[in-house]
């Protein structure tokens, strides 16, 4: 009979929060499933794990009530939902994700905000990109996708930031959980606000377009799938963004090619497969499964980090460094199976065809004047969180 996988106690979440890449190597190489004790949790490294996983719900389930989101989100969502009651909170908002529904409502909105957003920005100086103009472009453009215009932009990062926070809290400590508590009912207040607006003049947006279904899905899960959206549409995209520019600004070679073919969108592709803007991902383990000669009991959890698979040697060569023209771009950043990414299409057009052109357009000499003031963070979801640029 097949043995557990072997425990790993020196691991700890200060390390893989700081920088993972160095222990996801040393992983895939030597123990590519590894019971990690800090995480509670089994790690899968490898690509081909990673991707057997997240294709076999059937086996490895969404629904993991040992996560912190339930709590934080005071739902059970979407995200923990897996069959039927998965896609039916999918669907419901599908029709604001419709691709002819971004490329005609939302991508003219998105390079509206992008030209403004871009034009406050003053030349001459060093600014720290992470909050004024990555987070902000993101969540103003997703403030008009959902029908939440009323939101400012920092009430929008900052819910974000608290519901993630609170969906990663696997310390189960207090502050966290506070912090996601007032972006609730601020979230919900608005929402109780925005009602009778969207009621009254359906619209394309996920809000309006739930509201307003045949067949709507329960007001609480409506709720939930808004902070669903805020939660994960703003940290992507703005992650995505950095890091690109990041690997863009680091690598002028690559730059010149890029903007003299206008390989934005490879750059995109390229940005978030060296670091994943959402880096891993939980599943429960509902039957008696082997990995790699592993034994994975039922109820355990497990977890694809999607960071170390799109780095993996077996699919990817040198895939520690950034190489927009490398002809093995495969990642797994917007996931696969019946929870890939919703937003995918959007962040794709939001940052690949409008936002790096149109900053590039404004300030095509722009440097990053010291590497070492870049600061990355995050171990469930990972991008710079301050990219200090010469804006020239």
């Amino acid at each position: 009979m097949a043995e557990l996988a072997p425990i790993n106690d020196t691991i700890t979440l200060e390390q893989l929060e700081s920088d993972p890449f160095p222990i996801y190597r040393k992983l895939r190489a030597e123990s590519p499933v590894v019971r990690v004790k800090s995480t509670g949790r089994t790690l899968l490294t490898k690509a081909a794990d990673t991707k057997f996983v997240k294709d076999t719900p059937e086996i490895f389930s969404s629904d993991d009530p040992n996560t912190p989101m339930k709590r934080a989100f005071w739902a059970h969502t979407l995200m923990r939902k897996d069959g039927e009651a998965h896609k039916r909170e999918r669907m419901a908002m599908a029709p604001a994700f419709n691709p002819k529904v971004i490329q005609t409502e939302w991508m003219p909105k998105y390079q509206q905000i992008a030209e403004d957003y871009v034009a406050r920005l003053p030349r001459g100086e060093v600014v720290d990109l992470f909050e004024l103009l990555s987070g902000a472009y993101a969540a103003r453009g997703l403030a008009v996708l959902l029908g939440v215009e009323d939101a400012s932009d920092a009430d929008m990062m900052e819910w974000s930031q608290a519901l993630i926070e609170g969906a990663g809290n696997f310390g189960w400590r207090d502050a966290p959980f506070e912090r996601a508590d007032r972006a609730n009912e601020a979230i919900h207040a608005l929402l109780d606000k925005a009602q009778d607006r969207h009621r009254a003049n359906p619209n394309p947006s996920a809000f309006s377009v739930m509201l307003n279904a045949e067949d709507p899905i329960e007001m609480q899960q409506i709720y939930a799938n808004i902070k669903i959206a805020i939660g994960g549409g703003i940290n992507e995209p703005r992650d995505a963004l950095n890091t690109t520019l990041y690997g863009l600004l680091t690598n002028p070679d690559q730059l010149a090619e890029v903007k003299k073919n206008n390989d934005w969108v490879k750059a995109f592709e390229e940005g978030v497969r060296w670091v994943a803007p959402i880096s891993a991902s939980s599943r429960l383990v509902t039957e008696d499964v082997e990995i790699r000669g592993h034994l994975i009991p039922k109820g355990d959890t497990v977890m694809t980090i999607q960071a170390s698979a799109n780095r993996d040697e077996d699919v990817v060569s040198n895939g520690e460094a950034f190489d927009v023209y490398r002809e093995d771009c495969h990642h797994q950043s917007f996931g696969n199976g019946p929870h890939f990414c919703q937003g995918t299409h959007v962040a794709r057009r939001a940052v690949g065809h409008i936002m790096l052109p149109t900053l590039f357009d404004r300030f095509p000499n722009m440097t990053i004047p010291d590497i070492d003031a870049v600061v990355w963070r995050g171990f469930g979801f990972r991008g710079p969180i301050q990219i200090p640029v010469l804006l020239q």
